[in-house]
């Protein structure tokens, strides 16, 4: 076994041990729990009356009880919510080194510490792509016990590229997280980043600025922030890819050459 293979054997076993993946897991299931609410309360219109309040919500979360309106909410929440939590998957896959107190001891490893930087970033990849593919595949179940109308394969196919599309440009957008959680040796200074991003990502959305700002092209995409293909052309994808290739170059040299003294 090389020292990559190694090196990407240890930090998934840290996963498979950790309790993170289950509370990931759980806390993304809320998404299309939540959507499958919306979708019964909007397809019987008396009970919605009723209900005050939560139909109003659920008319203008999801708008109408079908396939494509289930789809867009799950792909609005990889964009939105995801960004919170594929920056939580991050930080502790960088994160936990500091806190635990390893870091020292990872680094005396005969193993490069690009090769540990790369190890992680893969297991990064990995998981967060998991965990988007699980929250497709508890819609279709959810969806399919609600019996929201709607339903054709072309759906399906279109729907799914456009979740894995929010994720992948979510991704990138993580080796900021990455390099904070380095720099800060801990878990606060990358959660403040990944909440004033957010905050930035709003504004700019906002001002019609959102195509030029990496961290609001997600959102774009999916709806959240507004229309998915009028505000989007080339240059956001370039912006997006350039942030990640400058988030992932600085990670690397930290970790290549800063001084590890804790």
């Amino acid at each position: 076994m090389n020292n990559f293979t190694s090196a990407l054997w240890s930090e998934a076993l840290k996963m498979r041990r950790s309790k993170v993946p289950l509370f990931t897991a759980i806390g993304l299931s809320m998404v299309p729990l939540a959507g499958g609410l919306f979708m019964i309360i909007l397809k019987d219109p008396e009970a919605a009356r009723s209900m005050g309040l939560i139909s109003t919500k659920a008319q203008i979360v999801a708008g109408t009880a079908d396939w494509t309106a289930f789809f867009g909410l799950l792909t609005q929440a990889i964009a939105a919510g995801g960004l919170i939590l594929f920056s939580i998957i991050t930080i502790w896959v960088f994160g936990r080194e500091f806190s635990d107190r390893t870091v020292k001891e990872l680094l005396a490893l005969p193993t490069s510490r690009e090769i540990i930087v790369t190890a992680k970033f893969i297991v990064i990849v990995v998981w967060t792509f998991a965990m988007t593919a699980f929250i497709f595949g508890m819609g279709l179940v959810v969806g399919t016990l609600v019996v929201i109308p709607g339903w054709s394969e072309e759906l399906l196919r279109t729907s799914f590229i456009n979740i894995l599309g929010a994720a992948a440009l979510t991704l990138p957008l993580m080796s900021f997280v990455a390099l904070l959680a380095s720099m800060g040796r801990g878990y606060l200074p990358p959660f403040g980043w990944t909440f004033f991003t957010m905050a930035l990502a709003n504004i700019a959305a906002i001002m019609g600025w959102g195509d030029w700002f990496p961290w609001a092209v997600p959102s774009l995409f999916s709806g959240v922030a507004g229309p998915q293909s009028s505000q989007l052309e080339l240059h956001s994808l370039i912006i997006v890819i350039l942030t990640g290739i400058i988030g992932l170059a600085a990670t690397f040299y930290w970790w290549r050459n800063a001084d590890q003294t804790r």
